[in-house]
This record gives structure tokens, C-alpha cells and sequence, in this order.
């Protein structure tokens, strides 16, 4: 038999973590890190793009094997999947327009926010009282697109998202304008089914392998990640 395959649901809508290239393909740092981990511990990963508001249940229903798409490792997440060591660590970041003063949420008070729905960013922002608006969205893009033209006043989306938007697409159009600071540190992970040791095993294997040799910091030096 040659190496397992294993299928990673993606939403290929969050640059420069998983995202669609001009070729349609689906690349991206965590990408990159998880075809690195694939060769080290001898699988085949495959990634299918897969809608953020269904790639949970289609891992519960076993539509795929794994999802590997900047997901927060959280209690809650835990009761219902198992996690990998965490590839890396993240911030939530606030996110505002080019000329915006404030500095923090409260400065924000009567003004429309948004996030992405179902994601620790917007968890952060859904019980803070006092914003004109809540607006959820499918995609973190699309989030960030209303802010470009003034729709909403801030986003609230992990910081390499955030980097990423503030520095490339919208450079001179949005900032960042802090870090939401958090008493936990915020991980990602891989998640797979409750109780698929083989997969998870050979992800965490593989993540050891890259990180104990230097080929995690490459892929970070290539993709400009802190």
C-alpha cells in the first residue's frame, strides 16, 4: 500500500493563512506548513475548500478527515474534537479605517463592527454592549471589504489575517489599531474526529519533525510571519 491520504477541509478565504492563488489553487502558510508535515511523517494531505459555517459538522459527519484552517483550539471546540499540538499562537486584533482615531473597542461605541461569524474574533466582540452594530459575515474579506468602504468602522480577525489585509490589499485604506489583549494565549490546531488517533498521531508526528529542524521557521520566513 503507498502512504495514507489524508483530507484537510479548508476555508480558503483567509489570506495568507489558506486562500485561493490566481491559478485557483488553494495555497497558503498553514497550507505549505501542512504539506511539510505530510512528507515528514509519510501521508499525503490533500485539502478540499470547504464554507467556514459547515467545515465542523462535515468533519463530525466524516466528510473529511481533518480541518486545517487556522482553527482555535477552545474548550468548547474540545468537547466535540481532538486538537493537534498547536502549530502557532495568535492575537485578536482590532482593525479600523485609515482615519479612525480610536484605539479600543470602547472608542468604537456607536459605531458598526464586524467579524467573521462563528469565529473566536467574533466571540470576542458578540457581548460588548454599546456598538450601533454587530455585523457577522461569512467571510473575514468580506468584512474587511465594508470597512475598506466605509460600510462598517472596525473588524475584529486574528492577526496574521490582519497583517495581511492592513499591509497588502487595503494598505493605505485600513490599520491596525490594536491588539485585544486576552488572559489565554489564543493557539491554532489541526481538528480531527473525536477519537482518530491515527490521524491525529501522524499530524502531530509530522508537526515535531518540522519544528525540531528548522523547516517550521522556513515556512514562517517565507510567508513574512512574526
Amino acid at each position: 500500500a503507498g502512504p495514507k491520504t489524508i483530507i484537510f477541509a479548508t476555508d480558503a478565504a483567509y489570506p495568507p493563512m489558506q486562500y485561493m492563488n490566481d491559478q485557483k489553487e488553494i495555497v497558503g502558510f498553514e497550507v505549505d506548513v501542512m504539506k511539510a508535515v505530510a512528507e515528514k511523517a509519510g501521508f499525503k494531505a490533500e485539502f478540499k475548500n470547504v464554507a467556514w459555517d459547515g467545515i465542523f459538522a462535515g468533519l463530525s459527519n466524516g466528510k473529511y478527515d481533518a480541518i486545517s484552517s487556522s482553527v482555535s483550539i477552545t474548550d468548547e471546540r474540545k468537547a466535540t474534537m481532538d486538537f493537534s499540538e498547536p502549530i502557532m499562537s495568535i492575537e485578536q486584533i482590532l482593525v479600523v479605517g485609515a482615519k479612525e482615531k480610536a484605539t479600543d473597542l470602547a472608542g468604537l461605541k456607536g459605531k458598526s463592527i464586524g467579524a467573521q461569524i462563528g469565529t473566536t474574533s467574533y466571540f470576542v466582540i458578540k457581548d460588548v454592549k454599546g456598538f450601533k452594530a454587530i455585523k457577522t459575515y461569512d467571510e473575514v474579506g468580506l468584512a474587511m471589504a465594508d470597512l475598506e468602504k466605509g460600510a462598517i468602522q472596525a473588524v475584529v480577525a486574528d492577526s496574521p489575517v490582519a497583517v495581511d489585509y492592513t499591509t497588502k490589499k487595503y494598505a493605505d485604506k485600513i490599520k491596525i489599531a490594536a491588539v485585544l489583549k486576552s488572559d489565554k494565549v489564543e493557539n491554532i490546531g489541526i481538528a480531527v474526529k473525536k477519537g482518530n488517533k491515527d490521524v491525529l498521531d501522524l499530524v502531530n508526528k509530522g508537526l515535531a519533525a518540522i519544528k525540531a529542524d528548522g523547516t517550521f521557521d522556513k515556512i514562517k520566513e517565507q510567508h513574512k510571519m512574526k
